[in-house]
């Protein structure tokens, strides 16, 4: 894990110093522009002993690899359990504006396990015999292409927590953070409840049987978090709701998880952090996005303010004078057009000049507390925002380019100049 968490900084910041030398810039922002994907990243999380043994292979008959069977019920077990702080754990400004959004994973955590593994927990769960099904035969349609078997396991891309044939792919994280986290908090949950799998096993006479007896528990006591549908769908969060699973959609509602006293012995039992180090590592990120969100704030303050409003005025000065060009030249002239989109613009322009005020003077009345501050700023000053900017998009459809402060998204990504 360590080689991984160091291999994927170092190449993102190569990627940084490529893109420098050849004069271009690397976004790894998770969305840098609105309306257009995000990025993020996907941890492909796996076990294997010190031999080379993937703990997490679940070979032909997956039914009858007791060994497997148990290991997967504890990963399920330790995702339902400390779903709140594997959310966390991917929490920043940034990745906020994708979780939950048509291209990346809502901000539920759920576990997919694909049809054979999720028929295989049904049938232990409801009790049920389970009967395998023969593998469905896969083509290209080219008569000579050899015959491929379908993956039973992973199809579903709108899952954040999904098996894919022998490891498990978390795809909540974001682009520009570092993978060190989310695979603290993997590591340590999962050692938690194998932790209590081996106080509850030793000593079994038939362990084999104790075995299946004690992963039928823990399948059942936490079935709610297995998710194997539509992650995008409006029916997934009042499901998720009645099931009990957290849905954390801000950084601000996500990180105080860490507080919770049965997140903090975690990392303490295992040895991981001291409560001290939780809770300074938790205000550490709340801080992190108190910053991200007013720098970005103050930024759409000054761009609004310097560049916008002034643009929009002087094209609405513009069309002032053509208006009035066309009346002194004759009064048959139609004016109709030019009047309503300068009437519109100067009523956009001015509820624009309104609702920067209104951000302003939220920034200015920050609580000095870390908690509240972060809450303000998801739950307030974020909408402010939101407001300023959906009245500038609005007038940059109406504006000439000639007088728009800034490249539109056609000049960004359809050129290289």
């Amino acid at each position: 894990t360590n080689v991984a968490v160091d291999d994927n900084q170092l190449t993102m910041e190569l990627m940084k110093k490529v893109a420098q030398k050849h004069h271009m810039v690397c976004l790894l922002h998770e969305k840098p522009f609105e309306g257009v994907n995000g990025s993020g990243k996907h941890n492909n999380w796996s076990l294997s002993t010190d031999t080379g043994l993937n703990l997490l292979d679940p070979g032909e008959n997956p039914e009858k690899n007791v060994r497997f069977m148990l290991i997967l019920a504890c990963v399920i077990a330790a995702v339902d359990r400390y779903q709140g702080i594997l959310r966390a754990s991917v929490a920043s400004a940034g990745n906020d504006h994708r979780l939950g959004a048509n291209e990346a994973p809502p901000a539920i955590i759920s576990v997919y396990l694909g049809d054979q593994l999720g028929a295989i927990v049904d049938s232990i769960v409801l009790g049920r015999e389970y009967v395998p099904k023969k593998a469905v035969p896969g083509s290209i349609g080219v008569p000579e292409s050899p015959i491929f078997p379908i993956d039973t396991t992973d199809r579903n891309r709108t899952s954040p927590f999904a098996f894919t044939g022998n490891k498990f792919e978390f795809r909540m994280l974001g682009s520009q953070a570092s993978v060190a986290d989310p695979n603290i908090v993997l590591n340590t949950i999962v050692a938690e409840t194998f932790s209590e799998a081996v106080d509850a096993l030793s000593g079994e006479e038939d362990f084999e049987k104790a075995c299946t007896e004690y992963t039928s528990k823990l399948l059942k006591d936490h079935f709610r978090i297995i998710f194997n549908y539509n992650g995008y769908g409006p029916e997934w969060e009042p499901e998720a709701e009645r099931r009990g699973l957290l849905n954390n959609k801000t950084t601000a509602d996500a990180v105080p998880e860490y507080f919770k006293r049965e997140n903090i012995d975690v990392f303490v039992k295992q040895g991981v952090y001291t409560e001290k180090e939780v809770i300074a590592r938790a205000n550490i990120s709340l801080e992190n996005y108190i910053k991200a969100i007013n720098i970005e704030a103050l930024t759409m303050l000054e761009m609004a303010r310097q560049d916008i409003y002034p643009a929009v005025n002087g094209y609405i000065a513009e069309l002032c004078s053509v208006i009035a060009s066309k009346q002194t030249i004759s009064s048959k002239i139609s004016c109709e057009a030019d009047i309503t989109l300068a009437e519109k613009l100067s009523t956009m322009n001015e509820a624009m000049a309104n609702a920067m005020k209104k951000l302003e003077t939220d920034l200015s009345e920050m609580p000095a507390a870390i908690g509240p501050a972060s809450q303000k700023m998801a739950h307030v000053i974020v909408p402010d925002m939101e407001a300023v900017r959906a009245l500038a998009d609005s007038m940059e459809k109406l504006t000439s380019s000639d007088y728009w402060p800034y490249p539109s998204y056609t000049d960004m990504l359809y050129s290289i100049k």
